[in-house]
């Protein structure tokens, strides 16, 4: 499928805020403790036009390093799915990357399939969609290479895993209709726009992208940033963008993390609960130094 063009789509898509750019090298971090059980898909779907196929393949790399750098997860149970792997765009990075492949349904139906044989009821799986959406009225799907699949498609891969421990983010235009279909008990389901008729081009991947690597999203100061700290704070870069644009915001978050299949744009109506007390990284686990009652002990805290 061929991304439907957006109203949107010259505002300047590889910009980005300020407050988003990358650390300098001298001041990378020592590189996490690994987290056998958490699983991570990215998946980088197609452009529609060249500035766009660079971005998001960008875009998905840099979430790439920054869950296997900082947040404590294992290359070999995170899957990148781009639009040109193989290509000359991206093919420096593909010996890098265990499980690189072509964002098609085939594969994305693949990338499950391995996460669900492997995962655990207690694991902990987070995917996230980036690219362009599109709703016709009746169906939400994120546009792939080749067939594209629904929300409801991505539902039943949801379903099918062991774990209710899952945090789903689809960050392109039109993704606020996944929110009923895919909304479940434990499951996090954060989408960039509040309904399918937001149909231009969004900039909340890169803004959440960037709350997830920068101490700035911490707003508790506990030395980590939860879910919801990443919402929120990706929720105020955007809102941040448009103004200094001076644009009218084209694009509302939702998150919902407690089942009723109703999105909000800020933490209330029960929903919020449970994004505050999940994290992405491996902190606890790099505190109880391969004490395994300890890590009992965290495991259980948290849960």
């Amino acid at each position: 499928a061929s991304a439907k063009p957006d109203t949107n789509a010259h505002q300047e898509p590889s910009a980005t805020n300020n407050n988003t750019q990358a650390k300098p090298a001298a001041e990378k971090q020592p590189r996490a403790a690994v987290d056998p059980n958490k699983f991570a898909l990215i998946i980088a779907g197609v452009g529609g036009e060249g500035a766009y196929t660079k971005k998001f393949t960008a875009q998905a790399t840099q979430l790439y390093d920054a869950l296997t750098e900082r947040l404590g997860f294992d290359e070999k149970q995170v899957y990148l799915l781009t639009q040109n792997v193989g290509g000359p765009e991206n093919a420096a990075r593909d010996t890098d990357i265990p499980h690189a492949a072509r964002a098609t349904a085939e594969e994305t139906r693949k990338a499950f399939a391995a996460i669900k044989a492997a995962a655990k009821p207690d694991s902990l799986v987070f995917v996230m969609l980036i690219g362009h959406g599109s709703f016709d009225a009746q169906q939400a799907k994120f546009n792939l290479v080749g067939p594209d699949l629904t929300a409801k498609d991505y539902a039943a891969q949801l379903t099918a895993l062991p774990t209710r421990r899952v945090i789903f983010i689809d960050s392109a235009s039109s993704s606020g209709e996944f929110i009923k279909p895919l909304s479940g008990e434990g499951r996090i389901v954060i989408t960039a726009t509040r309904s399918g008729n937001e149909q231009n081009a969004t900039i909340f991947a890169e803004q959440l992208i960037a709350a997830l690597t920068s101490d700035a999203a911490d707003g508790d100061k506990n030395g980590r940033v939860s879910v919801l700290e990443a919402f929120n704070y990706a929720t105020k870069l955007t809102a941040d963008w448009y103004k200094q644009k001076n644009r009218l915001a084209t694009e509302h978050a939702l998150i919902d993390d407690n089942g009723d299949g109703t999105g909000h744009e800020e933490a209330t109506a029960g929903d919020g609960t449970i994004a505050k007390a999940i994290y992405l990284d491996s902190k606890p686990l790099a505190q109880a130094g391969g004490n395994a009652e300890l890590e009992k002990l965290i495991k259980e805290r948290q849960r």
